[in-house]
């Protein structure tokens, strides 16, 4: 990597985004490795560097993350044990948190589904034995267990043993009369032996070792004569333990120098993961996406710089490569024009990186061998402003270094000397550059750069906006549209005198002018563009929405439908089943009859039977819905029916509705299509339809009406037509809408000579289906449509 591409990376910030990856991570290898970041020139490896930190990000969306506290380095310790060297338990305690780490770690992956970094995960080698041997006997950092070994075990029994006896031996001696003697009634150490403080005056009183002397010499540490021996034997016992200490030691650190080679291997695979885990966690912090990789072009849809809070940043749409090679951004100062330059290099450098970008997934990067920048950031307080010499310096290193896989990012081109000759070396500087083959951005004032870029062939211009009524930017790249200064509106909306403006204006030249009224209207009509491409938009979502709604009316419409059709089969599958019982016991009773009836032995049997077989019969025929006359006469009566009421007519099991009733009582009826005249003892009041179906109905009656309406198109264009055709096509079109019912609709018929529009007007006047029709306002097509409302 060249001096020159280093120092690009800093001026685009790649650094800052690192610091932000570093935090990310937990390891501190892993940090700084993060730091240590630096781009990619080989496609393949951008790829799977991408793709591992998507599946890094997917799975700490799922579960979380593997987990990488305590991991530390261990080569150096590893190393000395491998040398026949002891390690001290804080050195085994870290190579134990290594062990614990990889085997999570490969728990965790073992997991999940398969990805592009479960290698990794299988690849980790956990020894769970000596993981467990090391916890198992290290309590503390400088404390083993007694479960470490048993002879370490049997050597704390007698420790313990004998430190009681020597206690309780002192203990008889400060309790006895022989206290006196004493400076305190405790029992103290020095020189690792217990001894007890005796005044110096009676210093011989007690027959002992003398251990140590207090500063002031009015205090005498003695050993008793009488724990001598308990002691000799207690110093004897701690000497053992060291050495048993020692041992355990040194056999744990003989293990971990065994498998020296697979725990290394593991700490490299766990500082790995942590990188591409940190990769993934900043990806979600930042709301990043993985980029498609091109060798051609970058288009980015929704770029954020992503050192800018993620909730004010204006998103923009950038391209580069694919329909022309250079872009030249224009507009005011402070308008975004640099942020802009920033995030389209550090965006590139960012995904050679292995990053995802703060952009939509649909965004594409170009892997380049370099990006080059030359960016004075006056808007950095820490930085003084750039002369045109140093410029000038930057300038001719890059053009020096750059060839067709380069991208170069000019900031404010040719600045900082005359106007006239620094737009000419600015476009010659770009000729160059494209000449080498290099996608290049620049930011720029200069009108001369605008006209060269509209006039160019594989240039184009976009533009900063900037919002003149409010004196602020809105940070939103247009592309295509050469930017304005706005100086003057600037300067007046600040206060300066009209006259000091005018007499600015007057010194423009005709040409500067008409290039500016130019780029006036240009903007107007973008605006005036993007608010119909706006109203477009909802007018497309609102009519997706009522699609979506009829596809789900209908769907719901058909599972009704489906319920209602499987339900009815169902009943009469168990009727038909029932008729067929009932026949078949029918039959039989009919041939036991014959039989007996032949015989002629018990009439009396036989009629019973029959009346049996009958009964089955009527049974049946009521399962069909065939109810007899007797089951009609053993209803509950009803009240008398009144107009409006749903009756039922008795003698024929037919519904019908009550259209009046006469002065003598009986009943003018509609069933269908037939007037009947009834008594009310002939018929019975029913009960109308419940809620549920009242509901039902409502239901289905509204999903009929939005099918329909989705159905029927809500405008007809008759340009192109003669009076009669369009005449007949658009009676056509409203008895459609009406029978859709429609409230409003379009039609289309253009301006021209007027003669359709006529004969369009002339017709709706008289339709029985119109209840008012108007002209087309602006933005509906005005006098080449009209609008009409229906009945």
């Amino acid at each position: 990597m060249s001096e020159l591409f280093d120092k690009s990376i800093t001026t685009l910030e790649l650094p800052k985004v690192l610091q932000l990856l570093a935090q990310c991570a937990v390891t501190e290898e892993g940090k700084q490795r993060c730091l240590e970041l630096r781009p990619m020139t080989d496609p393949e490896d951008v790829q799977r560097a991408l793709e591992e930190t998507t599946a890094a990000a997917q799975m700490l969306l799922l579960r979380g993350t593997p987990g990488f506290s305590g991991v530390k380095p261990v080569s150096a310790s590893l190393q000395r044990a491998d040398m026949g060297g002891s390690l001290n338990t804080r050195e085994l305690l870290t190579i134990a948190a290594v062990l614990r780490s990889a085997r999570s770690a490969r728990e965790y992956g073992d997991a999940g589904e398969h990805s592009v970094i479960s290698h990794l995960f299988h690849s980790l080698t956990p020894n769970r034995y000596l993981e467990e041997r090391i916890t198992g006997s290290i309590v503390g950092e400088d404390e083993l267990a007694d479960s470490a070994s048993s002879e370490l075990a049997s050597i704390r029994r007698h420790i313990r043993a004998t430190e009681s006896k020597v206690r309780d031996i002192l203990q008889k001696l400060i309790s006895s009369n022989q206290s006196k003697y004493l400076q305190e009634s405790i029992i103290t150490i020095r020189s690792e032996r217990y001894v007890v403080p005796v005044k110096s005056e009676y210093k011989n009183a007690i027959p002992g070792l003398v251990h140590d002397v207090s500063s002031s010499g009015s205090t005498f540490f003695i050993e008793p004569m009488g724990v001598v021996k308990a002691n000799n034997e207690l110093r004897e016992l701690l000497a053992q333990e060291k050495k048993e200490i020692e041992r355990i030691l040194a056999e744990m650190s003989a293990e971990c120098a065994a498998h020296k080679e697979d725990i290394l291997e593991d700490y490299t695979l766990l500082v790995m993961l942590d990188t591409i885990f940190a990769r993934g966690q900043l990806s979600l912090n930042m709301g990043g996406s993985q980029p498609r990789l091109s060798n051609q072009h970058l288009k980015l849809h929704g770029a954020r710089h992503p050192l800018l809070d993620r909730k004010k940043a204006v998103a923009n749409d950038l391209e580069l490569g694919e329909r022309f090679d250079t872009l030249m951004i224009t507009g005011p100062n402070t308008g975004g024009k640099t942020v802009t330059l920033k995030t389209m290099g550090l965006l590139t450098l960012m995904a050679q990186c292995g990053l995802h970008i703060p952009a939509r997934s649909d965004s594409t990067v170009r892997v380049f061998d370099r990006v080059l920048a030359d960016i004075g950031d006056e808007q950095s307080i820490a930085q003084s402003l750039s002369t045109f010499s140093s410029h000038m310096t930057n300038i001719v290193a890059i053009l020096e270094e750059a060839d067709d896989n380069t991208l170069i990012l000019f900031d404010e081109l040719g600045a900082g000397t005359d106007p006239v000759e620094g737009a000419a070396l600015a476009a010659a500087i770009i000729e160059s550059a494209r000449g080498l083959g290099s996608l290049v951005a620049a930011t720029t004032h200069y009108a001369e750069l605008k006209v060269y870029a509209m006039t160019t062939q594989g240039v184009e211009n976009a533009s900063c906006e900037f919002n003149v009524e409010t004196l602020a930017p809105t940070y939103r790249l247009i592309m295509g549209i050469p930017g304005k200064s706005n100086a003057f509106a600037i300067s007046r909306r600040l206060g300066l005198p009209e006259y000091i403006i005018d007499k600015a204006a007057a010194r423009l030249d005709a040409e500067n002018v008409r290039f500016e009224d130019v780029l006036t209207r240009l903007d107007q009509q973008r605006q005036e563009m993007e608010q119909e491409k706006d109203e477009a938009r909802r007018l497309k979502l609102e009519m997706e929405q009522s699609a979506t709604k009829a596809r789900e009316y209908r769907k719901k419409l058909e599972e009704e439908r489906a319920k209602a059709v499987e339900k009815a089969q169902a009943e009469a599958r168990a009727i038909i089943q029932e008729a067929r019982d009932a026949s078949d016991q029918v039959f039989a009773e009919l041939k036991d009859m014959r039989k007996a009836q032949r015989k002629q032995d018990n009439w009396q049997e036989v009629n019973d039977r029959r009346a049996a077989a009958r009964h089955l019969l009527n049974e049946a025929e009521r399962g069909l819905g065939g109810g007899g006359l007797q089951e009609q006469e053993e209803l509950p009566p009803t009240r008398d029916a009144v107009a409006g009421d749903t009756v039922e007519l008795l003698s024929m099991g037919t519904k019908a509705t009550v259209l009046s009733v006469n002065k003598d009582g009986s009943l003018q009826l509609q069933a269908g299509i037939l007037k009947i005249s009834a008594k009310q003892s002939e018929v019975r009041v029913v009960d109308g339809e419940t809620s549920a179906q009242k509901e039902a109905r409502r239901i289905v009656s509204k999903a009929q009406h939005t099918i329909r309406t989705a159905a029927v198109p809500s405008e007809m264009d008759l340009r192109g037509m003669m009076s009669d055709e369009a005449v007949a096509m658009l009676e056509r079109f409203l008895d459609t809408a009406m029978m859709g019912k429609l409230e409003t609709v379009t039609i289309i018929h253009g301006k021209g000579t007027g003669a359709v529009r006529n004969a369009v007007r002339t017709y709706l006047k008289r339709s029985r289906y119109v209840k008012s029709f108007r002209p087309g306002r602006y933005g509906e097509g005005e006098d080449g449509v009209t609008i009409v409302e229906l009945k």
